[in-house]
């Protein structure tokens, strides 16, 4: 559905179509000491549901180090239009049965961030998800942690660069 309402609910349609994904993250994203990088790849697929207000994303990762194991994973994403705020929740198969708490937040051009709590291992953190639009065929996601209630924030933990390889599938 397209429509001329530009409160924000339009934000994430850039996404829709299908993707390869290339990941990067610290071997311990929750280890504030670890600086070792692993690498993967994916393909991913983004569709529109409830007429645009929202949309369900999956990524594929056939071999996802450290270890090598196939991971498959999903984002919904939805949209307030009393607000003009997006909430996102991701859920994968490393984690059966869990939706991780979302995070929230909207866009700002074409950068967007997005904030919750959640908890390892009993502590309290900020996960901050961070989007931006290189162009049409690019976009690029970043994960940052705050221990501090967002005083401050750790360097990036997890990016995807993901890059157009069609529209969504039939």
């Amino acid at each position: 559905m397209t429509d001329n309402i530009d409160d924000g609910r339009h934000d994430f349609d850039f996404f829709h179509g299908r993707w390869h994904t290339v990941g990067r993250k610290l071997v311990d994203v929750t280890d504030r000491t670890c600086s070792e990088w692993v690498e993967f790849e994916g393909a991913g697929e983004c569709r529109p549901i409830l007429g645009g207000l929202g949309n369900v994303d999956t990524l594929t990762v056939p071999a996802l180090p450290p270890g090598g194991q196939p991971m498959d994973g999903a984002t919904l994403r939805l949209f307030d239009p009393a607000t003009g705020i997006w909430r996102i929740w991701w859920m994968s198969s490393r984690m059966p049965g869990v939706l991780d708490t979302p995070v929230a937040g909207r866009f700002d051009g074409g950068r967007g961030i997005f904030e919750g709590p959640d908890e390892f291992d009993g502590v309290p953190v900020l996960v901050r998800f961070e989007w931006h639009v290189v162009d049409g065929d690019r976009a690029e996601w970043a994960q940052r942690f705050s221990w501090d209630d967002g005083a401050t924030w750790d360097d990036v933990n997890y990016t995807f660069t993901h890059t157009r390889v069609g529209p969504p599938g039939v």
